[in-house]
């Protein structure tokens, strides 16, 4: 069985000095997982994405690398399941793109050799809507196989979904070759409390709420019609968490939240969040900025996830917006 109990069990989270990783660190602990190991090196995450777990008593920390196979070796020692979150995003992608082919690519490569070696029992990597591409061709009801689109989208967007496929690729490898079991989550973008500066479409939250509080009006690129997937942080972890503990494995399943948004709309959620009824100034592309768009409007189909590990997402936007900004307030604008 592919079954990994939370309660009692051992996991390391890989590139877990993160968003998606500390909240999914709080969530395996309060499950009652004997051990949570946070392995990263510190290059994308920061001491302060988990500064409210550092003295968890069931909290590892290991400074370590995924280009570096012996500290892998040593991170996942009798661990029982393994998050593999450690990647370039997009915008990462476009400032180093050898870099972060390392990291997307090898670097899985590395974390599902070192799962193997030291007989983790499952491992769940984290993937992304990128795989389906950007630009024009994206329409309509995306499921999860729904073709690869590029025309038209920024390369470093492209290079980036194309690492995420290869990586799930690798771990449909490690499962054939080896009987490593996995279940893969393409992520929608990821926002909530601990927000950080690296996601191209999560700035439209920050730039928004960050401009609004300098008495600026928000700006919207293009007319505000394109359609933005998010997914609220809490939500993505216990996605996280249900993966492991489902009899799920060999699948790959889109987790998006509840309904997409446009930009205008997101926009002005902000903006009345952050307690403005400022009107947004519409303005044209910014030359050499990475912008992640579509052609039409699109959804992405999350009903496959509730079959196979039995996630739906349950916060909205809105509610999800709140609880960022509350924790942006109370943190005096900290970021992580």
């Amino acid at each position: 069985m592919a079954t990994i109990p939370i309660a009692g069990g051992r996991f390391v989270i890989v590139g877990g000095a993160s968003l998606v990783g500390s909240a999914t660190a709080a969530e395996l602990l309060d499950a009652g997982a004997a051990e949570v190991t946070v392995f990263d090196n510190f290059s994308l995450g920061s001491d302060a994405a988990i500064a409210h777990l550092k003295d968890h008593p069931r909290l590892r920390l290991v400074r370590g690398d995924v280009m570096r196979m012996p500290d892998l070796l040593d991170a996942m020692k009798g661990a029982d399941g393994a998050l593999l979150l450690a990647a370039y995003m997009t915008l990462n992608m476009d400032r180093d793109a050898w870099g972060g082919l390392d990291v997307n690519i090898r670097g899985v490569q590395n974390a599902l050799e070192a799962a193997r070696a030291t007989g983790l029992r499952k491992v769940v990597f984290a993937s992304s809507n990128a795989v389906y591409g950007y630009g024009p061709g994206v329409s309509g009801e995306l499921v999860e196989n729904t073709p690869f689109h590029s025309e038209g989208a920024p390369p470093a967007a492209i290079l980036y979904g194309a690492s995420k496929i290869i990586g799930e690729q690798l771990c449909r490898h490690y499962k054939r070759k080896h009987g490593l079991d996995y279940v893969v989550l393409r992520y929608s973008t990821v926002y909530g409390e601990r927000q950080h500066y690296r996601a191209a479409n999560a700035l439209y939250i920050i730039e928004t709420y960050d401009r609004v509080k300098r008495g600026e009006a928000p700006r919207v690129f293009g007319d505000g019609s394109e359609t933005k997937h998010f997914v609220y942080v809490g939500d993505l972890a216990r996605a996280n968490r249900m993966a492991f503990e489902s009899a799920a494995t060999d699948v790959a399943v889109n987790t998006s939240g509840p309904r997409p948004v446009t930009t205008l709309d997101l926009v002005r959620m902000v903006t009345r969040l952050a307690g403005s009824d400022i009107a947004p100034e519409f303005v044209g592309d910014t030359p050499g900025q990475v912008r992640l768009t579509s052609g039409g409007a699109f959804r992405i189909a999350h009903e496959e996830a509730h079959r196979a590990i039995g996630w739906k997402p349950l916060v909205e936007m809105e509610e999800g917006l709140a609880r960022l900004i509350a924790w942006k307030e109370s943190n005096e604008g900290k970021t992580s």
